[in-house]
């Protein structure tokens, strides 16, 4: 019995009226996302990363060469507003992480690159980020990771619906 399983029992007894089920399943993600979350920081940490600095760094290396983006294709590959996307790039611009250049086929408008530094950091950070995050489901044999590869895409197409 899990902590979720104590509260959702707590809820059958209150209001035996209701189905909790989601609610086990909403809970645990949340507290699976949670424990993720906390080991994968402070992998972050160990490079003087935040997990908002590793987004914006893994976007530009995963993108391939020239390891370029415009601010406009960051914030689509990130998902954050347009402000959190300037001060990100502003704090790893100041780190010598990435460099801003003006856009070559359009000079009102500039790109953010990767610097040396940049591209190895990055490339050492998501070595260690992938061996924790193996790290955090070795307990899932290959069939487990399969099936919770799918249930989770779908929990995911539900959720989008």
């Amino acid at each position: 019995m899990d902590h979720v399983d104590f509260i959702t029992q707590q809820w059958e007894q209150e209001r035996p009226d209701l189905d909790v089920t989601a609610m086990g399943v909403i809970g645990r993600v949340a507290r699976l996302y949670l424990a993720y979350q906390r080991e994968m920081h402070k992998t972050f940490a160990e490079f003087g990363l935040n997990a908002a600095k590793f987004d914006v760094l893994a976007t530009l290396r995963r993108s391939g060469a020239p390891y370029t983006l415009s601010p406009g294709d960051l914030l689509k590959a990130t998902m954050v507003a347009s402000g959190t996307m300037t001060n990100r790039i502003d704090r790893l611009e100041a780190d010598g992480l990435v460099k801003r250049a003006v856009n070559p086929e359009d000079s009102r408008s500039f790109q953010v690159g990767l610097t040396g530094e940049g591209f190895a950091l990055i490339d050492k950070a998501v070595t260690a980020h992938v061996q924790t995050q193996t790290r955090l489901l070795e307990g899932l044999s290959e069939r487990d990771m399969e099936e919770f590869t799918v249930l989770l895409s779908k929990a995911m197409a539900a959720a989008d619906s």
